[in-house]
């Protein structure tokens, strides 16, 4: 999993409520193994029409959005179904942060085990960082998660929150599997203590 430590690119606005999983990866793909690049279907229906062709209007496909690393979107994002191929289909589609005023509570679970950052900011806010970036296409922004702020179009820096356990895992590049591999020494450690008899820790 690639570390999160500062973000600094261009910034897709997606403004839409309640984007659910359905819509971010289409139940047909997701029998597909996770070796494939899951981003070759993100948003695939809305973003194509009943004929396969791609849909001019829809902002994905916009050529000046083709490097977007950031998404900003509306409220109730990831909503719908738990499954973690919306998220795949994100971050293998090339991004590394959404911004929403709020998510679906699977979703950001999965993200944070992922790789993708989710990051909450109030209502008002996300809708300023919306209008800004639908009036100037290809605008930059910056997610630092070692200070927990991003940095919006005309420089506006807003803090936001994130648990400490999943921080620390995207700054340094662990899913929970590698975490857990990294306290090696201190769970041997713990267990010959138990085994003569120690008292736990």
């Amino acid at each position: 999993m690639e570390a999160f430590t500062r973000l600094d690119a261009l910034a897709v606005p997606l403004a839409r409520a309640n984007i659910d999983t359905d819509q971010i990866v289409p139940a047909l793909y997701l029998q597909k193994p996770r070796s494939d690049n899951f981003g070759d279907y993100l948003f695939h229906d809305v973003r194509h029409d009943a004929h396969g062709r791609r849909r001019d209007e829809f902002v994905l496909n916009a050529p000046v959005y083709a490097d977007a690393r950031i998404l900003v979107a509306g409220p109730n994002f990831g909503c719908g179904s738990s499954r973690e191929h919306a998220v795949w289909a994100l971050y293998d589609g090339g991004f590394r942060a959404v911004i929403a005023p709020s998510f679906g509570d699977i979703f950001f679970s999965n993200a944070l085990k992922n790789g993708l950052l989710p990051v909450r900011l109030p209502q008002a806010v996300v809708q300023r960082m919306l209008d800004d970036l639908l009036a100037a296409p290809g605008t930059r922004m910056t997610v630092d998660l070692r200070t927990q702020t991003v940095a919006g179009p005309g420089g506006r820096v807003e803090p936001f929150h994130i648990d400490p356990f999943p921080r620390q895992c995207l700054l340094e590049g662990l899913d929970e599997i590698d975490y857990t591999l990294a306290q090696h020494a201190a769970i041997d450690a713990f267990e010959q203590g138990r085994a003569r008899g120690a008292a736990p820790l």
